[in-house]
């Protein structure tokens, strides 16, 4: 009798060691949303409070906590908003080819639009629209960190539209899949790689300008935000050697925990959309991801939440879309995309009324000024690949090196590089090297980690029959980097390349301009001219500085990063 109750014991005795395993899952999962409300209370209260002349920043230890908070929970609103825009502004232009031709070179130049180009004209419309709380002023601070967030992960999320494989189009075409299932069950799958390792790199081009964000003055006007950037601003305005290590220290770990609770958790569940035809390596491990995977409270929530919205409901075959429901997407689309082209026309003849106040020798200065950046936005990103792509491609195909070097590198990344500027700059001092050429190293501070995350992703992404293949054929060596590693990784290669050169236009205008210890260190470039102009408030020389800038970023596009593209999409897309 009891032999013959002894399996079902055992599997009552499993059951129940899987209840307790999740009860202290389950209690820490409550205390996090509990101080998840509470957080967002406080948070509340930050924005509805009365506007304030001046913010005094609290430069001891104990204000470190309460300003990481605020700066995090910017940061992570700018993400989800930037998400969005993401899903919406890279799928309409991957589907829309008539909107595609004009969506994808104002991307280009958005994304070269440094900070400083954006925001003195927003700050000053948002804080007169909440003229008497902070809400103006906060909003204005996560759409800055939007702008260096969205543009990467669009570029990402649109070419992984156009280099989907055509057996996965021909599959979804033959079952006759609605655009919501393409999207859903085809599209989204293939692009969660790239654009989870794009997302962590997002964050990063988030902080990069915290500094700025949270601490920006125009002329005699001061819009600071209590903050971890305007914290560190302060520090080193003041020459606080004690503060600014609080200040770093704060924002490593703030990285890191970050790193832990949400990307590594994110990287690790992305993998089982990888394209995957041969063998399996060893699979990533989330502590985070195993223990929420151990929650009852969750299991239960997933399953209600598939049921409500059908989840579980695999597509079945249906006769095939008709023509015209391609036609109707465009014909939706073109009125989007009529109000979006009177928008840029208006801004257009707005922006040519500014910039008629300028002479015609500040517009040569301005030029001369411009190809230097440029050499510099080169130069930065011929020096990141050297290093970037032999060690993406090496994380990206060893699991081993994966588990131990990606969350070194994803808070290495994420780190504001202008938080060591002041340290950089005094090495550099001291061995004799000016910022005209120091600020080349500035720049690679922020843009090299768009070219490593990229190679990463697409090494990850590779097809496991091709390596076996190679390893097959004796292929080793150089001869496999040439026929094999590079070209797999080449269509990402050159999104880190866009987004990265993007980066260091951004970059130029803290790297051209640096302050530290109460002197500004300043060298001829396009980036020092737009920091001194929105310094002094001189909106004509701002404006034609950006002006100048989007010029360069949209003819060097048209004529290098184009063709690139369309040799990635053609010549190295795994889908040809």
């Amino acid at each position: 009798m009891a032999s013959s109750l002894h399996p079902l014991w055992g599997q009552d005795t499993a059951v129940l060691r899987r209840v307790r395993a999740s009860v202290p899952v389950d209690v820490l999962l409550a205390l996090a949303f509990v101080a998840v409300g509470i957080g967002l209370l406080r948070l509340g209260q930050e924005w509805t409070a009365p506007a304030r002349a001046t913010v005094e920043i609290d430069l001891s230890f104990w204000a470190l906590p309460r300003y990481t908070l605020y700066s995090l929970s910017r940061g992570l609103i700018a993400y989800v908003i930037s998400l969005g825009f993401t899903l919406v502004y890279g799928y309409w232009a991957a589907k829309s080819a008539i909107a595609g031709r004009v969506l994808i070179p104002i991307l280009d130049v958005l994304q070269s639009i440094p900070v400083l180009g954006f925001m003195p004209g927003l700050v000053l419309a948002l804080v007169a629209a909440f003229p008497r709380s902070n809400v103006g002023l906060e909003l204005a601070a996560v759409i800055m960190i939007f702008t260096g967030q969205a543009w990467n992960m669009t570029f990402s999320f649109y070419y992984s539209l156009r280099s989907i494989p055509a057996e996965q189009r021909e599959v979804a075409a033959s079952y006759g899949f609605s655009w919501w299932q393409r999207l859903r069950w085809v599209e989204l799958p293939f692009a969660t790689i790239g654009l989870v390792w794009n997302s962590m790199m997002s964050m990063a081009g988030g902080w990069f300008f915290l500094m700025i964000n949270e601490a920006f003055v125009l002329g005699d006007k001061d819009f600071r935000l209590p903050g971890l950037g305007s914290y560190m601003s302060v520090a080193v305005a003041r020459g606080d050697a004690p503060a600014m290590v609080g200040a770093i220290f704060a924002m490593a770990l703030m990285i890191v925990t970050l790193d832990q609770i949400l990307w590594r958790p994110v990287v690790v569940w992305a993998q089982k959309f990888r394209v995957e035809e041969g063998g399996q390596g060893v699979a990533s491990r989330s502590w985070v991801l195993d223990a929420l995977r151990r929650s009852r409270v969750l299991v239960v929530a997933s399953r209600l939440a598939r049921k409500l919205t059908g989840g579980d409901r695999r597509p079945r075959a249906r006769r095939p879309a008709s023509p015209a429901s391609g036609r109707l997407g465009e014909v939706l689309s073109f009125p989007l995309f009529a109000g979006l082209v009177v928008t840029l026309l208006f801004g257009a003849w707005r922006l040519v009324h500014i910039l008629g106040a300028l002479p015609l020798g500040d517009w040569l200065e301005l030029t001369k000024d411009g190809l230097l950046t440029l050499g510099r936005v080169l130069a930065s990103c011929a020096f990141g690949t050297a290093w970037a792509l032999p060690a993406g491609i090496a994380i990206g195909l060893s699991p081993r090196l994966s588990r131990a070097l990606t969350p070194v590198a994803q808070v290495v990344a994420s780190f504001p590089a202008p938080m060591l500027f002041p340290l950089v700059v005094t090495a550099l001092r001291a061995l004799d090297v000016t910022l005209g050429w120091g600020s080349i190293v500035l720049m690679l501070l922020g843009t090299q980690w768009y070219i490593l995350f990229n190679v990463i992703a697409g090494a990850s992404a590779m097809p496991s029959d091709l390596r076996e293949a190679a390893r097959s054929y004796g292929i080793g060596g150089f001869q496999r980097f040439r026929v094999l590693y590079f070209p797999a990784v080449f269509p990402q290669l050159v999104t880190g390349w866009v987004t990265a050169a993007g980066g260091a236009w951004n970059a130029s205008i803290v790297s051209e301009f640096v302050t530290s210890k109460g002197e500004t260190i300043t060298t001829s470039g396009l980036g020092a001219q737009i920091s001194r102009a929105a310094a002094s408030a001189d909106f004509p020389r701002l404006a034609a500085s950006v002006t100048l800038m989007s010029i360069l970023v949209v003819i060097f596009n048209r004529v290098v990063w184009r063709r690139l593209h369309k040799l990635a999409e053609t010549r190295f897309s795994l889908s040809k």
